[in-house]
């Protein structure tokens, strides 16, 4: 680590007397330690308590079962409508089944999705070009189906030289340009490469998969969360029995046939709430699922501006930090994430926060739940196992290129119950060094003693 850079912070979560400082006040690349200030004045904002809500809309009128129009779905964001806990299919069912109790068993027309909460920048600030097709990474809308990704297969063919065989979920708005092949079954080890275009929607795939080699899965950003989603709402009521008849489109692109509509208004078919925000940021923090954090800090903007925007989203942020007295140069907040490498964040900065959560009775209970616990679950469940620190600290990761942060709580042998921060910025070593070092500081801290 002699080339690279560490940054340190240790005090009394009660107290906030400062045990321990090495570059506590430097800014740093935090990664993925940039959701504990998003979390942090989104619940503040909005409370614990807070649901999104999705609604299902007509102006059309029901002729025989028949809806005789489009079937409008409208949101503000709801990040959970997706594969965990079947959540996706709950919602689906409850829609199909609202829609048969209004006497809808087809529709003839189409499926538009309403994103008007949220503006249409789906890509945050300062991502990065060459990982936008990843699934980490995927764009950000106010309507989003199944964490906006897209499911990717590659198998291989009938015969070695033969082309892979590559499938793609529907509605990704991507073309596969597929260069894969298939090899023979002996010594070919899978290895492809998934790259997206810049200057246009396309997948290409390159690499070799053996001859009855088991399928490559992975997940890929769509290109368009709003076409994503109605697309996939349209797949669900067919298998539900409903069948719809017209494209999934985004309102933006019948925008000007609809400014011209003069017929009946739209009415409520079903309106669906999504789990409380304290469920959500369990998710958000424990599996450090970036989709979910871009969504909080646009709702955030929301709230405050009216449209769901980072930048509105980033100025509520920061006037609750500066209300709860965090310097204004302790910080830069650029997305909601923590991908952006435009972030900064002093360590300082973070156990302050983290503080705030900790002696706020509103915040402590529920902030706390939604941290990985060390050797237990989450980002760190495979960490610090077998130590003092395991099943005790909770902490929040954060990872992207020569970037590590480990943040959070630990309490000592006697009980005492400390914030910290580590946060590692431009080495070359391995990573699992990075982290090992990390959570042999937290040990220590576990293993601290006053007397």
């Amino acid at each position: 680590m002699a080339r690279s850079v560490w940054g340190v912070d240790i005090r009394s979560a009660v107290t906030g007397e400062r045990l321990y400082s090495h570059n506590g006040d430097r800014l740093m690349m935090p990664a993925s330690n940039m959701k504990i200030l998003t979390l942090a004045t989104t619940a503040q904002k909005l409370g614990w308590d807070y649901r999104f809500s999705t609604v299902l809309e007509t102006t059309a009128p029901i002729e025989g079962g028949v809806l005789r129009g489009d079937l409008i779905v409208r949101g503000n964001g709801d990040p959970s409508i997706n594969t965990r806990g079947k959540r996706a299919d709950t919602v689906f069912d409850e829609w199909a089944h609202a829609l048969t109790a209004a006497g809808i068993t087809s529709i003839e027309g189409r499926i538009i999705g309403d994103d008007q909460a949220f503006d249409d920048e789906g890509v945050g600030p300062g991502w990065s070009w060459d990982y936008l097709e990843a699934g980490y990474a995927s764009p950000i809308g106010a309507l989003q189906f199944n964490e906006n990704v897209a499911g990717l297969t590659i198998a291989p063919g009938g015969a070695a030289g033969e082309p892979a065989i590559v499938r793609l979920a529907p509605g990704s708005g991507l073309t596969v340009t597929n260069r894969a092949t298939t090899g023979t079954p002996e010594g070919v080890r899978p290895r492809f490469g998934v790259h997206r275009r810049i200057d246009r929607a396309v997948l290409e795939i390159t690499g070799t998969i053996a001859l009855g080699a088991k399928p490559f899965e992975r997940t890929v950003a769509v290109v368009n969360p709003t076409v994503f989603f109605a697309q996939g709402l349209k797949d669900a009521l067919a298998a539900r029995g409903i069948n719809v008849s017209g494209e999934a489109v985004d309102i933006d692109d019948v925008a000007a046939e609809l400014a011209t509509y003069t017929g009946a208004p739209r009415r409520t078919v079903v309106e669906s709430s999504s789990p409380q925000l304290s469920e959500i940021a369990a998710v958000l923090m424990k599996v450090s699922q970036n989709q979910y954090a871009e969504t909080f800090l646009k709702a955030l903007g929301a709230k405050t501006g009216g449209l769901g925007t980072t930048d509105d989203g980033r100025t509520a942020a920061i006037e609750t930090l500066t209300a709860w007295g965090v310097p204004r140069d302790g910080y830069v907040m650029s997305d909601g994430s923590g991908l952006s490498r435009y972030n900064y964040i002093a360590p300082s900065t973070i156990t302050t926060v983290l503080r705030r959560m900790f002696t706020d009775p509103i915040h402590h209970d529920p902030f706390l739940a939604t941290l990985p616990v060390a050797g237990t679950d989450g980002t760190i469940s495979s960490r610090m196992r077998r130590t003092r620190a395991a099943a005790n600290a909770q902490a929040k990761t954060g990872s992207i290129a020569n970037v590590r942060s480990l943040s959070g709580f630990v309490k000592t042998q006697d009980g005492e119950t400390l914030v910290f921060s580590i946060i590692a910025n431009d080495f070359v070593i391995p990573s699992a060094t990075v982290d090992w070092i990390a959570d042999l500081a937290v040990e220590t801290l576990a293993n601290f003693t006053r007397r």
